[in-house]
């Protein structure tokens, strides 16, 4: 099955990818199938993304592709298909959405969450989404398709319209409230007041007035609460809607009685509440009204991050005239001209012009980077003074700015195991209230002084109970920290990893491109016995000409510096940590380290002293020489190692570099734990020694060899500027490619995770507090009763309080 990204987006993982030709190959075979209306492929990570149409045929995906020579195979995470869920208003509607969505047949999990208001379906609903749709909407929580956020026109806008309704809901609510409350009320401040209007109007008639004034809060503004919280009570579901329902209707039918019929009451009962019932409608709409805003600016990440996104481009013309067209237009390998002081549309290489761009996107820092033919240029960018012309490499869902808002979406949509508790929890606390305030008020009514108090008591308890607050706890801390996080260059792919990044006790680095700038340039060619030192650089230049890694790069730099002619090389091969093999001319050729070459047979002297990374080559089995590079230190390396040992974090580097320039580093860093000339299996041993001693354990690194050991970590660190293939396998990137924002991933981790348990421990401290308050216990010892308004404004102010502890993440700095 493939892995649903939206009711119309699919994911396949494609086989037989073996070059950027293949990858063209197959996505134009998938873009020719029926009702694909576009098809992306991308090579690094062997997956396809299919935007279909209602006349999509799944089951002809796999025969053509399988003509075509490039098959699709089942993805091994189940299908998903991501919505919007209405009407979640407290923690108790999360666990009854997600309960009704796996009951959807074909739906083998669902994950919802309150702060996003989205939900995670897992599987293949039978009869597709208008089955689910119609499913949803018997069960009260209708759903409704996401757009591909890389799209999306108007981000926020469904947020900004929920501010706007409750915020005239409210205002419209409290018009019509003040003159109840000040009817009711003003007499207990200014005692004459009572007397002035019974005079005046008669108490009857005073009381008529509130009674309609009521009314119209009941049936205007509070009416959300009837037409959520009335039928989640048919379907024995009740939510915190319904407990509002049944609160304010209870103060409303009580004094309706004694207005119109007060001889059906006691003479001691004959108190009316029309305020209590539209206060506590008023207030509880100023808490909703404020708690979406404070919530939206929680989740304000994403749609940052979108905006960054120019909605046009301007495209040159075969002639070189630029023409401004839409992104959905523009295919890798178009020529973009990129004005002065406009963003960068789509992922590119410039191939004209100078210019300095500011990528704080990916930085966190505002600091102008210089670009010139040759240098990459990512979207969402800020172009400075100068123009450039690029040329598209990346669009759509494959550019970095797509990436990273898929990966904070999903950031923000992740679970922490103790969120299993509070959905169990939430599931049964609304019915428990109820419980709880039929006991309380029928014992006041049964031993109290009037039946009025029993009444009080059992608004009381209705409405003070706030399950918002448990539900909320967790959702909204994830969704403030990652959300930041992700304005700061951290990026944290699953939410186990936001819980365990600031629990690990050791870290461990790689050195080349992680710790080191990544860039290392020759110093020294040591040819052996005849060989010329333009031959050791032209044949090592020939076989390194394939490789991604940083030092192939350097050598194969050095050899057209030198302006060396390079002759072509096939069947090219990469033993991850070892080196390379090809063959030239028939004659192999071999380069990497000296453990690769003389697990080959090929006799390699033994290597002097130095600091220096050695790349040992050799021609038809026979030894060619040395070639030796250096790579410096990145500049913040340093201060993120002494960060980290200063928090009690022990610091180890682990590479395959020789012990020489492993120790050089290390002790240039202050590193106290290197160890130098290990494979990945060597660094996946160690790493197993290391979790033997009950250390949790963090790995960082930026290449493919290093992705085992990312995947096989407590915690996987990789860094935006490394391949493809590493961030893949990581549990959390670090776009800007410092070692420092380590740091601040860890101090991320640390203080979400205590807000999440200051959020939890007010959200149940208050209910376990003030419920019993409210059902009469300070009465029992002669205190007094709570008014139902003071529980309303309570309740109100509990979610907001949870709410505002989470917005307080929004003001970390990155380290």
């Amino acid at each position: 099955m493939p892995d649903t990204l939206s009711p119309m987006t699919l994911r396949y993982d494609v086989a037989n990818l073996n070059c950027g030709g293949c990858a063209a190959r197959a996505q134009t075979a998938l873009a020719a199938l029926p009702g694909v209306q576009s098809a992306t492929v991308n090579f690094a990570i062997r997956r396809a993304d299919l935007v279909v149409g209602p006349d999509f045929d799944a089951e002809a995906v796999g025969p053509a592709m399988d003509n075509a020579g490039y098959p699709v195979s089942e993805r091994a995470d189940p299908a998903r298909l991501r919505v919007e869920v209405g009407n979640l208003t407290c923690g108790s509607c999360v666990a009854r959405a997600e309960a009704a969505l796996t009951d959807m047949p074909g739906v083998t999990g669902a994950r919802v969450n309150l702060a996003t208001g989205r939900a995670d379906i897992f599987g293949a609903p039978e009869g597709g989404f208008d089955a689910l749709s119609r499913h949803m909407q018997k069960a009260g929580y209708p759903v409704r398709p996401i757009e591909d956020a890389s799209a999306s026109a108007a981000p926020g806008e469904d947020d900004r319209a929920e501010i706007a309704t409750y915020r005239r809901a409210f205002l419209i609510a409290a018009l019509l409230t003040l003159p109840v409350f000040i009817a009711e009320m003003g007499g207990h401040v200014f005692p004459p007041f009572h007397h002035w209007l019974a005079m005046t109007f008669g108490e009857t008639p005073v009381r008529v007035a509130q009674f309609l004034m009521t009314t119209l809060v009941l049936a205007g503004p509070g009416a959300v609460f009837f037409r959520l919280g009335l039928p989640a009570l048919l379907r024995r579901a009740p939510d915190m809607n319904s407990l509002v329902v049944l609160g304010t209707s209870a103060a409303w039918a009580w004094s309706t009685l004694v207005t119109f019929a007060p001889m059906a009451v006691p003479e001691s009962g004959r108190h009316v509440y029309f305020e209590a019932a539209a206060v506590i409608v008023t207030l509880i709409l100023l808490g909703r009204w404020l708690e979406a805003r404070a919530r939206g600016r929680a989740g304000t990440a994403i749609a940052g991050l979108i905006a960054l996104r120019p909605d046009t481009a301007p495209r040159l013309d075969p002639d070189g005239s630029p023409s401004d067209v839409p992104l959905a237009e523009i295919v890798p390998g178009d020529r973009l001209l990129l004005r002065p002081g406009a963003r960068v549309a789509v992922d590119g290489v410039v191939e004209d012009g100078r210019s300095h761009v500011d990528e704080a996107m990916l930085t966190g820092e505002p600091l102008p980077v210089g670009k010139t033919p040759g240098d990459a240029v990512t979207a969402g960018t800020v172009n400075g003074s100068g123009s450039l012309i690029y040329r598209a490499t990346a669009v759509g869902s494959d550019t970095v700015l797509a990436r990273i808002v898929a990966m904070v979406e999903d950031a923000q949509s992740a679970r922490l195991p103790v969120q299993s508790l509070i959905d169990r929890v939430t599931a049964v606390f609304v019915p428990v209230v109820l419980v709880i305030a039929l006991v309380a008020g029928g014992l006041w009514l049964l031993l109290g002084p009037d039946p009025s108090q029993a009444l009080v008591v059992t608004v009381s308890v209705l409405i003070i109970a706030c399950p918002c607050a448990m539900g909320l706890a967790t959702p909204v801390s994830i969704l403030a920290g990652t959300g930041r996080a992700a304005e700061m260059g951290v990026l944290f792919r699953q939410g186990s990893a936001l819980q365990s990044m600031g629990r690990v006790n050791l870290i461990a680095f790689d050195k080349t491109g992680t710790l080191t700038e990544g860039r290392p340039q020759v110093t020294g060619l040591h040819p052996a016995g005849a060989t010329a030192a333009d031959d050791l650089l032209r044949v090592a230049a020939a076989v390194e000409g394939a490789s991604e890694h940083p030092l192939a790069r350097a050598i194969v730099a050095e050899a057209e510096a030198r302006g060396l002619t390079v002759e072509p090389v096939s069947g090219f091969d990469s033993t991850t940590g070892g080196g390379v093999s090809a063959h030239m001319g028939g004659v192999s050729v071999q380069a990497g380290s000296a453990r690769h070459l003389r697990g080959s047979g090929v006799d390699v002297p033994e290597e002097p002293a130095g600091a220096e990374t050695r790349v040992h080559v050799a021609l038809g089995g026979r030894y060619l020489g040395r070639i030796d590079l250096s790579d410096p230190p990145k500049p913040d390396a340093a201060e993120a190692v002494a960060a980290l040992r200063a928090q009690g974090v022990r610091v180890a580097m682990l590479s395959g570099d020789g012990p020489g320039p492993v120790a050089a580093v290390a002790e240039t860093l202050g590193i106290p734990e290197a160890h130098g000339g290990l494979s990945p299996a060597d660094k996946k041993d160690l790493l197993e020694q290391w979790r033997a001693e009950g250390l949790k354990i963090a790995f960082v690194g930026d290449g493919i060899n290093d992705a085992p050991v990312l995947a096989a970590a407590d915690v996987g660190v990789a860094l935006g500027t490394g391949t493809d293939v590493a961030i893949e396998a990581a549990h959390v990137v670090l776009v800007s490619g410092r070692p420092s924002a380590v740091v601040t991933a860890c101090d991320v981790s640390r203080r979400t995770l205590s807000n999440i348990v200051q959020n939890l421990v007010w959200a149940f401290g208050y209910n376990v507090a003030l419920i019993p308050v409210a059902a009469g216990g300070l009465a029992i010892f002669g205190g007094p009763f709570l008014n139902p308004m003071l529980a309303a404004g309570a309740m109100a102010a509990s979610s907001i309080l949870v709410v505002v502890n989470a917005l307080r993440l929004k003001a970390m700095r990155a380290a």
